[in-house]
């Protein structure tokens, strides 16, 4: 498949205790992986920003650390998140322009893991 920083599909990450959750955006951080889930923006940085530790391995899916990260809706899919991501792009219809570019929310989701992580902004 692809980089996991470069796939454009929409993608499912799958943690060791079983959760499951949407990756809206995506980004890497020390040996690891930054993301945010859908509505991300109704709920601000703080409460939304996830950091999966460990490296980042394989052309899709992908392990990072424990967790696995696959393209929505492969191998059987998960109906509830099907439908988070539809309800978000509806969102983003409705948002159009008042969406940040992807670059600027990589740009804020950094700084923000650069503040949590006491290095400063």
């Amino acid at each position: 498949m692809a980089d996991l920083f470069s796939v454009t599909a929409p993608l499912a990450i799958r943690f060791k205790d079983g959760r499951r959750q949407v990756m809206i955006e995506r980004a890497p951080h020390r040996g690891g992986l930054l993301f945010l889930p859908p509505f991300w923006i109704t709920l601000g940085l703080d409460k939304s920003l996830v950091f999966a530790a460990g490296p980042v391995r394989g052309e899709g899916p992908w392990k990072v650390g424990d967790a696995v990260v696959t393209v929505l809706a492969c191998h059987g899919g998960d109906p509830a998140l099907a439908s988070e991501f539809a309800d978000w792009q509806l969102y983003l219809q409705q948002a159009g322009s008042a969406y940040p570019e992807r670059d600027e929310i990589r740009r804020l989701m950094l700084a923000h893991a650069a503040v949590l992580d006491g290095d400063g902004v």
